[in-house]
Formats: C-alpha cells, sequence, structure tokens
C-alpha cells in the first residue's frame, strides 16, 4: 500500500485524467475554449457516421497540441486495408495512442468481429503505439457474461498496453473486479472510467446526437447509468475519493481516470480544476 495521503492522490488522478468526448459539430469549438492541451483527449466512434469524423477530430486535436488517443472499433472497420490506411493517418499526425473497443455494429461491417482480430492485425501489419487500451467491465456488459469478458482480456494482453474500465460507480466492485482480472494473471496498468457531474437534460440530448438507432441502443444499456448520475445521492467527488484510496494498494496496479463527458467539457474541467485547487499536490 502506498504510504501517500489520499488527497495527494487524488490530485494526482485528477492533474493526469484524460476525457472522452463524442465527434459532435460542436465539441472540437467547446474543447478549444475550455480544455487545455495538458489534458489527454479520447475520441468516441459513432456507429452511425462511421470512422470518418473521429478520424478527422482526432487529428484536429493533434494539430492543436493535445495527446489523442481515437477509438479504432473494430467492428466498424471493413478489413485490413483500411486499417494501413487509418494507421497511416494516425501516425502522419503524430497520434502515438489508440483505444481499441469492440464496437456494437451489427453486423460488422466488415472482417474484424470482435477487438482481437484487430489487434492482431495490427501486430502482423507492424504498427506500433505506445498506448494500446483495451476495455474492461467492473459492473458488467450489459449482454456479454463477465467471465467472457476477463477472458477476452487475457487474450488481448499482449496486444496491448492498459486496460480502460466501462464507467462504474461502486468502488467496492472496481476493487474486487481489479482484483479479480489480477489473480486470471492480467497485469496490465488500469484507468478507471469515471462520470463527471452532468446535467441529465444535456445528457439525454447529448444521447439523442448520435443518431436515433444509436440511441436508443445507448439509452436501453445504459438506463442504470442515467439514473444514477442523475440521482440525488450520487457523488462523482466521493467516487473519486474512493478510487484514490483503491489506487493507494500498489497490487492492484490503477493508473488514472478516464472520464466520460458526455461532451459537457466545460462543465467538467471546472469540476476537475475545483479539485485539484482543493487537494495537495502532493
Amino acid at each position: 500500500m502506498s504510504n501517500s495521503y489520499p488527497s495527494n492522490r487524488v490530485h494526482g488522478l485528477f492533474a493526469h485524467a484524460r476525457y472522452e468526448v463524442m465527434p459532435t459539430a460542436k465539441i472540437g469549438d467547446d474543447v478549444l475554449a475550455h480544455v487545455p492541451p495538458t489534458v489527454t483527449l479520447t475520441v468516441t466512434a459513432a456507429q452511425n457516421k462511421g470512422m470518418a469524423p473521429t478520424l478527422e477530430l482526432a487529428t484536429r486535436f493533434a494539430e492543436s497540441g493535445y495527446r489523442v488517443i481515437p477509438h479504432l472499433a473494430a467492428r466498424m472497420i471493413h478489413g485490413r486495408s483500411e486499417l494501413a490506411e487509418i494507421v497511416s493517418r494516425l501516425q502522419d499526425a503524430g497520434i502515438a495512442g489508440i483505444f481499441v473497443p469492440a464496437g456494437d455494429a451489427t453486423p460488422p461491417v466488415g472482417q474484424y468481429a470482435s477487438a482481437l482480430d484487430l489487434l492482431v492485425d495490427l501486430r502482423e501489419l507492424g504498427a506500433t503505439f505506445d498506448h494500446v487500451g483495451i476495455t474492461g467491465y467492473p459492473e458488467s456488459h450489459p449482454t456479454i457474461e463477465d467471465d467472457v469478458t476477463i477472458q477476452a482480456m487475457w487474450d488481448k494482453r499482449l496486444y496491448a498496453t492498459h486496460v480502460v474500465s466501462n464507467m462504474t460507480f461502486d468502488a467496492e466492485k472496481l476493487g474486487a473486479w481489479v482484483e479479480r482480472i489480477r489473480r486470471r494473471g492480467v497485469t496490465l496498468p488500469v484507468l478507471v472510467g469515471v462520470p463527471g457531474p452532468v446535467e441529465r437534460a444535456k445528457l439525454l440530448r447529448m444521447a439523442t446526437t448520435i443518431g436515433v438507432g444509436q440511441s436508443v441502443r445507448f439509452l436501453r444499456k445504459q438506463k442504470s447509468v442515467l439514473a444514477r448520475i442523475a440521482a440525488p445521492g450520487f457523488s462523482p467527488d466521493r467516487f473519486v475519493t474512493w478510487v484514490a484510496a483503491l489506487a493507494g494498494d500498489d497490487n492492484l496496479h490503477i493508473e488514472g481516470l478516464h472520464v466520460f463527458t458526455f461532451n459537457q467539457v466545460e462543465a467538467i474541467e471546472t469540476w476537475r480544476q475545483r479539485l485539484l485547487n482543493a487537494t495537495p499536490g502532493g
């Protein structure tokens, strides 16, 4: 267990937190206006829009001085030739990190049915990135059993550098899940997915901007997420303090925070700065 005080660890987690944004028309300007270039940005892939908006936004952020990690959703990419073009474009833009989820496209648009399929092809293409994230599910995937998701992490561990957890609200479940994947031999550092303090009305509007079909799937899978974010008793501040306590256990190897902004980046950055100013710098 680390000897640093929890408040120091909260400061450290927020100093290096990264923000997930969705590729909408306004988000580029909003990020440039409100988010300092010291914050790492991850850019999701919207099934109804294809990969182009993700790559365009990621390139714009990289040109503006941000460290950027685009989502390469495997089931949205047609095959090796398109993947090679994407890799070349990212490398030309100086982008050194990627996140590889399977994605929700059903059926897949091409030959990749899983994230592992794409990761194997990346290796065979000789594509190297400093950061390669894969998905973890502390609170269970809505359609896949926990044993299957943990086995998938085991299968992908040799192709990745980090596990990025899906959104979670329960520190006890989070700790138990990390201990479980460590027992299974998955030693990659974990970035914990957390929601920031977002307004429910804006969150619902955000869901509708990603397309009607996508929106329905999002709401169906994440209805408990919406309810818990909007619940009067939910405090992201308290939850992050619990995450910081877990991060003090070196055996868990919790490395940082992945903040789901739902594109409310001004509010999220105000929250982050408040907590940075309220905690010791270590």
